[in-house]
């Protein structure tokens, strides 16, 4: 039995109470510790976030000048189209949950998720969707050109690589309902006693909506994309209007999904980013219970506004009036989390460890996605910016910058506590500035192309848009050089046991039970569920 207790993991690393803990290629690929399934999502999405990366540069490659060089319009709208549903479903969602694993039993004091077991299964189906999406462009006729939305009727036109697509989502999305569900029963039944919901840190609070959220509209999308798939091959008419279907019938119920979408991939990023400010504030987050409530308050809006997207699809006036005031509505959820952000940092002792700088960075760039959404949400304004680049560029500050950026603050912040080694402060001032910047030159200036006129998913475009669209292409080489840096700077070195040793606890004004285990988080923790003070936040005895 000793040798069991006193066993070395792959790592090397010493862990007396790992009994049994696998080793080798049993440990990954039959894993069932959250930890190890937490460590495969967040690999796997990055892996995912190099691929949409180069499809994303291919696409600035063509648009550096006006003219056709590298790619035909017909591979161009291939590229538009699996960049936006690879970077959504392959990358930024897979890396939140990748998060929630790592990090909810570690800030509810429970040993590990609810069903261990479905969560290897939800992590591992996620392999052949992947390669199933990405291998579409080597199927005849090329990967789907539909746009990520897969809006008819183009969809119904398309070659077999849209049936591959589909069957992806398909498994995607049973990934995301099981997660989900993992994630429901985990919060809801496994925190420690004394563990109170109103105590729980903001990231499972976060998470706890975004799954009901899940839970909700990933059906409606497997139903609109099922409907799409019959009218493609079984005969229906849904969205066939030679057969009495309409294709608008489909935007309203991906909007149904896709609204709600956009906040699952926004409201994790919210709950780290209310870890971290705290934390490098050194004070309590503001309005603890606002925040909670504000986050409820959107996701519940959320399924109110999908027809926003549908301002220029021939909608009545009274439509269009419902759907912009409840679009103006949910910014004051919003405002209110940002506004407790920056009361949280008022007259704190505030430091800028790399965390914080993607923390801060994060709530400048949000905010200016933030107001061009409240912008577009004006239904006159919209018809004449809509399928405009103000509209790629709007989007993108909301998802690169908030999604994104959230990540890289949350990262920095519980890598040391995931590999028990501190990462090289400067390499990670290096890696924000240098995002922050090239994400800011690739992306501004396209809502002065979109205000201009220039219309988005086209290969081609005018001599006057020439300059504008030189420096977005320059920017976007420069942001993708810049997480080629993370990875091989920080993350390899990190993952390699190379660096200082972090300590228990090393941000010291940082709150939360994951600050109770050691560093490196052994493999097995909380077998014995701590015990809570009043606060919610030390473990008594």
């Amino acid at each position: 039995m000793s040798a069991v207790l006193d066993h070395h993991d792959a790592h090397g690393h010493d862990h007396d109470h790992d009994h049994h803990a696998p080793t080798g290629w049993r440990r990954w690929v039959f894993a069932t510790n959250h930890k190890d399934i937490g460590t495969l999502y967040l690999l796997f999405s990055f892996t995912m976030l190099m691929v949409g990366g180069v499809l994303a540069l291919g696409i600035r490659a063509e648009l550096f000048q006006p003219g056709l060089q590298l790619v035909n319009p017909e591979l161009f709208n291939q590229l538009t189209t699996m960049h936006g549903l690879i970077m959504v479903f392959g990358a930024i969602m897979p890396a939140f949950v990748g998060f929630a694993n790592w990090m909810i039993p570690l800030q509810i004091g429970a040993s590990d998720m609810a069903f261990a077991r479905m969560n290897n299964l939800s992590f591992w189906l996620l392999i052949p969707a992947a390669l199933m999406l990405v291998g579409s462009f080597f199927m005849p006729g090329g990967a789907p050109a539909a746009g990520w939305t897969l809006y008819a009727p183009l969809t119904l036109q398309m070659g077999p690589s849209m049936d591959a697509g589909i069957f992806a989502m398909h498994i995607m999305g049973a990934s995301s309902i099981m997660g989900s569900i993992n994630i429901i029963v985990t919060i809801l039944n496994m925190r420690a006693p004394g563990m109170t919901l109103m105590k729980m840190s903001m990231f499972c609070w976060t998470w706890l909506i975004t799954a009901y959220l899940l839970i909700a509209v990933m059906p409606v999308l497997a139903g609109a994309i099922t409907m799409t798939l019959t009218d493609r091959h079984f005969g229906t008419s849904f969205f066939n209007p030679a057969g009495g279907g309409d294709p608008v019938m489909y935007q309203h119920i991906f909007w149904f999904f896709g609204h709600p979408e956009v906040y699952i991939m926004i409201l994790p990023a919210f709950g780290i980013v209310s870890q971290v400010v705290p934390a490098f504030a050194r004070k309590k987050l503001f309005g603890y219970a606002s925040m909670v409530y504000a986050t409820g308050s959107i996701a519940i809006l959320s399924f109110v506004v999908w027809a926003h997207h549908m301002f220029t699809t021939g909608m009545p006036v009274t439509g269009q009036l419902f759907f912009m005031y409840s679009t103006m509505l949910i910014a004051v959820p919003t405002g209110v989390k940002i506004f407790n952000w920056i009361a949280t940092m008022w007259k704190g002792e505030m430091t800028f460890e790399t965390p914080m700088l993607w923390a801060v960075g994060f709530i400048f760039v949000f905010t200016m996605g933030g107001f061009t959404g409240l912008i577009l949400s004006v239904a006159p304004i919209d018809i004449q910016m809509q399928d405009t680049y103000y509209v790629v560029a709007h989007f993108h500050y909301v998802l690169v910058a908030g999604s994104l950026f959230a990540m890289f603050a949350g990262i920095y912040y519980w890598l040391p506590k995931w590999t028990g080694v501190m990462y090289s402060e400067t390499r990670g001032k290096i890696h924000f500035w240098w995002s922050m910047i090239s994400f800011n030159v690739t992306f501004f200036p396209m809502h002065f192309l979109g205000l201009a006129g220039m219309p988005r998913r086209y290969a081609d475009y005018p001599m006057q848009f020439a300059d504008f669209n030189m420096i977005a292409s320059i920017g976007a080489f420069g942001f993708g050089l810049a997480q080629v840096y993370f990875f091989i700077a920080v993350v390899l070195p990190a993952m390699q046991g190379k660096g200082e040793k972090a300590s228990q606890k090393p941000w010291e004004a940082a709150e939360g039970l994951e600050w109770e285990v050691p560093s490196p988080a052994p493999f097995h923790t909380f077998e014995n569920p701590p015990k809570l003070d009043a606060t919610a936040t030390k473990v008594i005895g």
